[in-house]
C-alpha cells in the first residue's frame, strides 16, 4: 500500500476509534475510562497492525485516548445502556 492511502485510512480509522472509546460503557468515570481503554487498545492494536506500524504502539495510543475519552464523558454524553 502507498505511503499516501495508508494516509486516506488512518484518519478515519483513528476517528473510529476514537468514537467507540469514547462511548465506553459505565456510569463512573472510572469504569468509563477502563471500557474505553480497552476499547481503544483493541481499535489502535487493529490500526497499528494494518497500517504495517507496531500493533502493541497502535494499542498503547488507542488505549490511552480511549481511556481518556471515556473518564472526561459522563453516561448523559454518550450512554449504550447499563454495565453487565
Amino acid at each position: 500500500m502507498a505511503l499516501r492511502s495508508k494516509q486516506r485510512f488512518i484518519l478515519p480509522t483513528l476517528l473510529c476509534a476514537t468514537a467507540l472509546g469514547l462511548a465506553g460503557c459505565g456510569y463512573t468515570p472510572g469504569q468509563r475510562a477502563l471500557s474505553g481503554g480497552a476499547i481503544g487498545a483493541g481499535a489502535g492494536a487493529i490500526l497499528g497492525a494494518a497500517t504495517g506500524g507496531s500493533a502493541a504502539t497502535g494499542a498503547l495510543i488507542g488505549g490511552a485516548v480511549g481511556a481518556i475519552g471515556g473518564a472526561v464523558t459522563n453516561p448523559n454524553q454518550v450512554n449504550l445502556g447499563h454495565v453487565p
